[in-house]
């Protein structure tokens, strides 16, 4: 073949590329990745050609057969990449030569590079969204797992990181699965919104070629074709809304970090973490790290910087294809690796962590955090309006601790001075257990409440 180590403008930019832009303006390192999605799109893009009689069959044949051919020496590490070639695309096309000769040369009739590396990315993230969603099914599970052996575990419910009322830790975990519920939700939404094809919107104008664009939408998974070809090629919304995803999940796992972190320092004495996700000191022969937690933290971090380098990206760009688009991949690539390694570490964060019951309870104790339950009760059995009740129980807080006693340390005799007629059957209103399990309200930490949330949880998580 003529030319072969040539890029294919190299007739109307006669001279080759200088080095350091051949290293800056190659994408190969990064979109290799793409392979999959490229020659899967190209075997779609030829069947198409061939079906409208765009091009001969034997050639169409030979140029699908040759694909494969190509899809395996890939797989068997058989294939060499070259900067030269800039991207997988081009690659990919000059081993085509190099397999079938010219008959290679009708595959890109009617597309160009602009929708084919649109194509291959959608199809990337929409397959990079669903393995996502996989991986937030197994942290659910596992946080369910571990919240259904603590459905009775009483803890300090906090707000402004101070005793606030007492609470199930199984409670405080499925918090958590609420927000990987929503986050499984905005990558299905993204699916939902990416499931448009851009091939045959060719450079921006579309084609002149009679292509069957709902043919390839098809058979490449997608609902249907894209409706403008100027917004098929620069459309990158797909992208920014997979980072915004990745980022908004990131976040809920390093909160869940930074509780772990804070629950397992000695201050709190929560919980603590088998050896298997613990680390050293070089100095302190003592400590026990929770390494992973922090990482986790840590690389939040790069979820939210790809996100915005993404939109920084965009945000300047006239409408239409532009090099700095090529950029998009690395940035998407980097942050699903960096969000699968976060939840992989999540998982094996809530598979090793024990929960230290009698510290957690001993700690509700603390900060009379049954002080509402005595509010309420004053409104429910005294029929006083909420305020009143509520004033009487902070003078009532006031009075406990004056004395140094908790509140369900206080006698009978001692609560009649704000409250006349407060009998003994009352006093449970001051045990965090009573307390805790008296939340029935939908949606509240009561344990009966909780056990029919699990269940609803696992039947969405099958």
């Amino acid at each position: 073949m003529k030319n072969k180590n040539k890029t294919v403008w190299s007739h109307r930019v006669g001279r080759a590329n200088s080095i350091n832009f051949q290293r800056i303006g190659s994408s190969i390192n990064i979109d290799k990745r793409l392979y999959n999605e490229d020659i899967f799109a190209s075997i779609v893009h030829a069947q198409m050609l061939i079906k409208q009689k765009i091009i001969p069959k034997k050639d169409g044949i030979k140029i699908i057969n040759g694909l494969k051919k190509i899809k395996k020496e890939i797989e068997k590490n058989k294939f060499k990449f070259r900067e030269k070639f800039e991207d997988i695309h081009q690659n990919i096309e000059k081993r085509l030569f190099e397999i079938i000769g010219q008959s290679a040369g009708y595959l890109h009739t009617a597309r160009s590079r602009n929708d084919q590396v649109v194509t291959d990315f959608k199809i990337w993230v929409k397959n990079a969204s669903l393995d996502i969603n996989k991986v937030l099914n197994l942290l659910t599970k596992s946080i369910l797992k571990k919240a259904e052996k603590n459905i009775g575990t009483v803890m300090p419910g906090f707000t402004h990181l101070k005793n606030a009322q007492p609470i199930s830790f199984a409670h405080y975990l499925l918090a958590y699965v609420e927000m990987l519920s929503r986050d499984k939700k905005r990558f299905l939404n993204n699916i939902e919104l990416i499931d448009e094809c851009p091939l045959g919107s060719a450079a921006l104008a579309g084609t002149s070629f009679n292509i069957d664009r709902k043919f390839t939408s098809k058979k490449l998974g997608f609902k249907k074709p894209t409706g403008n070809s100027i917004d098929s090629v620069c459309d990158r919304d797909f992208a920014i809304d997979f980072l915004s995803a990745a980022a908004t999940c990131a976040m809920h796992l390093s909160r869940l970090a930074e509780d772990f972190i804070i629950f397992n320092s000695e201050a709190f004495g929560f919980v603590e973490f088998n050896d298997k996700v613990l680390t050293g000191s070089s100095i302190m022969p003592q400590k026990r790290n929770p390494d992973p937690a922090e990482l986790i933290r840590g690389k939040t971090a790069i979820n939210y910087g790809k996100l915005s380098s993404m939109l920084t990206i965009m945000k300047g760009l006239p409408i239409s294809y532009y090099k700095d688009l090529q950029d998009d991949k690395a940035l998407v690539f980097d942050s699903y690796d960096t969000l699968k390694d976060t939840l992989s570490m999540a998982i094996e964060l809530i598979t090793n962590l024990n929960t230290k019951k009698n510290n957690m309870k001993s700690m509700a104790q603390k900060g009379y955090t049954t002080a509402t339950d005595f509010a309420d009760y004053l409104v429910k059995k005294k029929n006083l309006p909420f305020r009143e009740a509520y004033i009487t129980s902070s003078k009532l807080v006031n009075y406990a601790e004056k004395n140094k006693v908790r509140l369900d340390q206080l006698s009978i005799g001692e609560i009649n001075k704000f409250i006349k007629k407060f009998d003994i059957d009352n006093i449970k209103i001051f045990d965090v257990v009573s307390s805790m399990n008296s939340k029935t309200s939908y949606g509240g930490t009561a344990s009966k409440n909780i056990k029919k949330m699990i269940r609803k949880y696992k039947r969405e998580t099958k």
